[in-house]
């Protein structure tokens, strides 16, 4: 199964904070049936300790997430920010970045959490599909951008 799909992604997004845009993008989540009305407040809370902003290459990215049991199944939800919005930096409490593009996680087993996390961050870490995700025309554009580079899932 796919990681990205075209109804959890919301381009562009308008958010006035990173709380704001966990909040939206925790609700479509929520509502899509992807995890429980435990999520967001989880993940808020998690923010507040384990920052999630990547210091990426020209194109900044936060992949917030929560422990397993907010999740019901997995899924990644994409928000491309139609204006940047500060996040705590990951690793750093003292830096903060300008995130455009946010990833919010829904991982229901902790072993699939490593590895996507990885995924991702190599992903990321490429400008050219930074650039591609931001500049895409559509919601499958994006999707497909990510199915692409990401293994699909295994259900339990």
């Amino acid at each position: 199964m796919n990681w990205v799909n075209e109804d959890l992604i919301i381009t562009p997004l308008e958010a006035s904070s990173s709380e704001d845009a966990i909040r939206i993008l925790g609700t479509r989540l929520c509502e899509s049936g992807y995890v429980r009305d435990t999520y967001i407040d989880a993940v808020l809370e998690r923010e507040k300790v384990f920052a999630t902003g990547l210091p990426t290459p020209e194109i900044q990215v936060a992949i917030p997430h929560t422990d397993i049991e907010h999740v019901i199944r997995p899924a990644i939800a994409v928000g491309v920010l139609q204006n940047p919005v500060e996040f705590v930096e990951m690793g750093n409490p003292e830096g903060i970045v300008n995130v455009s593009i946010v990833c919010m996680l829904a991982v229901n087993q902790s072993d699939s959490l490593v590895s996507l996390l990885q995924n991702l961050v190599g992903i990321f870490q490429d400008s050219v599909v930074l650039h591609q995700i931001v500049e895409a025309l559509n919601v499958s554009e994006i999707a497909a951008i990510f199915n692409d580079r990401l293994p699909p899932y295994q259900e339990a």
